[in-house]
């Protein structure tokens, strides 16, 4: 089967959370189905607003705001998708207290239908990190940590697929290099992965083995770095058979996906929303 992608519009509606929009569609001898694709990213435990007095943020954040605009698609759009792209942990005293707790209450009550795992949330340890993988109602998809004899074999997922409005969704994920970011303490066992190999060997099993009829990468490896760190543009540049990278891990704002093309020529599109439950990213899609 030929995959085709094309742009057909792109918009942004403010509404307390940065919502930017736009369409794919794909191929053309299907009928288009529309899919909502809501995504978050970099969470840190603000489970409440920013203080009225913050400097930069005031009353701003936390899951009453987000899940508003979370339940407001919902009533306008039937066929959504929620998605995480990791450091959901540390930032406040929520995570102190309750160990990550409240956080995948969070999420299971919002509907998330998948996730991925970053940095900060092996803070307390691989078995605090088990415990609330555990504790979720939907996946945690990693492909290029290898989890062989620790806590977490079996709890992390090399792909899922969903099938939304009649098509398959395929979603993998991947992983920052712990080294110098986790205490080796805190991730003993875990082996990195190149995750340009990773997600393109899972990808490619998504399209071909599966018929998926779209790869989504939940990365926590960064937007875009100036030295030779892999990033989510060089691994889009690298790619072949992914077509949507959500990102995490560098907290970068974007008032629009950025676009490029995969080693084949084919497009690519990139989106992070910041951090801290500020944005809501929004992605409406025709395939």
């Amino acid at each position: 089967m030929k995959r085709k992608i094309f742009i057909q519009k792109l918009s942004i509606l403010m509404v307390g959370m940065l919502i930017p929009k736009f369409v794919l569609a794909r191929p053309w001898w299907k009928r288009l189905r529309p899919i909502h694709i809501l995504h978050t990213n970099d969470f840190h435990s603000h489970i409440e607003p920013f203080a009225a007095n913050d400097a930069k943020y005031p009353n701003q954040g936390g899951i009453s705001r987000i899940k508003s605009q979370i339940d407001n698609i919902r009533l306008k759009e039937k066929h959504t998708i929620l998605l995480d792209c990791g450091d959901i942990m540390q930032g406040t005293p929520y995570f102190n207290i309750f160990g990550g707790a409240m956080e995948i209450e969070w999420m299971n009550r919002a509907g998330y239908k998948a996730g991925t795992i970053g940095n900060h949330d092996f803070d307390n340890g691989l078995d605090s990190l088990a415990q609330w993988v555990n504790q979720a109602n939907f996946p945690f998809v990693n492909s290029n940590y290898k989890t062989k004899g620790t806590v977490l074999e079996g709890l992390l997922k090399p792909y899922t697929i969903l099938t939304i409005n009649d098509r398959k969704i395929g979603i993998t994920g991947v992983g920052i290099n712990p080294e110098g970011l986790v205490p080796e303490a805190n991730c003993r066992g875990i082996i990195y992965t190149d995750p340009i190999n990773a997600a393109n060997g899972i990808a490619k099993q998504l399209v071909k083995d599966h018929k998926c009829d779209m790869v989504i990468l939940l990365s926590h490896l960064g937007f875009s770095y100036n030295n030779d760190q892999v990033d989510d543009k060089h691994l889009a540049k690298n790619s072949e058979y992914i077509d949507l990278i959500l990102g995490g891990h560098t907290h970068t704002f974007m008032d629009k996906p950025f676009e490029t093309t995969n080693k084949i020529g084919k497009r690519v599109i990139i989106h992070q929303v910041g951090w801290a439950g500020l944005k809501l990213g929004h992605l409406q899609f025709e395939i």
